[in-house]
């Protein structure tokens, strides 16, 4: 039971006016520390929210380097709208082994007329290259190659059969690595920057023309030149279509960046 203490040489209202303010700021003082416990179940909510988006993202992360990778992850390489399987060189080296180990008599290689462009080169599989899978090609030939970097849209991009790619030169003379000579006819063909990168339904992370992006992956990132860094976008990729940050860089062209807002 509450005990109350009277001063006596207060009157009775002078009494209850000292105990009306008491309970007035014992008032104040509940009511400060439920807006204290209400912004700390805020705060406490929050960084659960962020612990969880944190453990998802490792999660992903770790799903994405644990799965197999295909031969062809090796290389760059991306899916065209049609579904054939289009994969090309990164630099010298991988130039040379995709023009030389994984090019059959059906494929289609592509090149341009740059100095140190990437060779492209379509597989066949056994069926009829159709028209939309060579534009693609010639694309990220053109995307891969110095021409993104150099802030162009376009340059001459050729394709042939790989019959026609030797590393056989005239007398006295020596090809590097990664280089070929061309012989016979070219077929030069429309090309342009064209570039999407997105999450496919095995969790690989693909980068190439935008329709054959758009037709492999559900969320996908249409990339632009401009003047950020890769590693920023990077981050943004990641967070819009999943991967890694070091697998994301790797799949760019050399050069700068911006996304392309819908």
């Amino acid at each position: 039971m509450a005990q109350i203490s009277l001063d006596l040489t207060k009157t009775v209202e002078e009494n209850a006016a000292v105990y009306f303010e008491k309970a007035k700021k014992i008032k104040k003082k509940i009511e400060g520390a439920k807006n204290a416990l209400s912004e700390s179940m805020k705060k406490l909510s929050e960084l659960e929210l962020k612990k969880g988006r944190g453990l998802l993202k490792e999660s992903k992360e770790l799903r994405f380097r644990e799965r197999k990778q295909e031969w062809y992850e090796k290389f760059r390489w991306f899916f065209s709208s049609e579904g054939f399987l289009v994969i090309g060189g990164r630099d010298a080296t991988s130039n040379e082994i995709v023009v030389k180990k994984h090019t059959e008599a059906n494929d289609l290689v592509f090149h341009t007329d740059l100095a140190g462009s990437p060779f492209f080169v379509v597989k066949s599989e056994g069926r009829q290259i159709g028209e939309k899978a060579k534009e693609e090609a010639a694309d990220a030939t053109c995307t891969f190659s110095k021409v993104w970097k150099l802030g162009l849209q376009t340059t001459s991009v050729f394709y042939v059969n790989p019959g026609q790619v030797s590393k056989k030169t005239k007398s006295g003379e020596y090809m590097g690595k990664g280089a070929f000579m061309i012989y016979g006819k070219t077929n030069y063909i429309n090309n342009k920057i064209n570039l999407a990168v997105g999450m496919n339904k095995k969790s690989q992370l693909m980068a190439g023309p935008i329709d054959a992006v758009k037709a492999h992956c559900e969320k996908h990132v249409v990339l632009l030149q401009g003047s950020e860094k890769a590693s920023k976008i990077a981050k943004y990729v990641q967070h819009q279509v999943g991967g890694t940050i070091d697998e994301i860089i790797r799949a760019l062209p050399s050069g700068g960046f911006r996304v392309k807002k819908d």
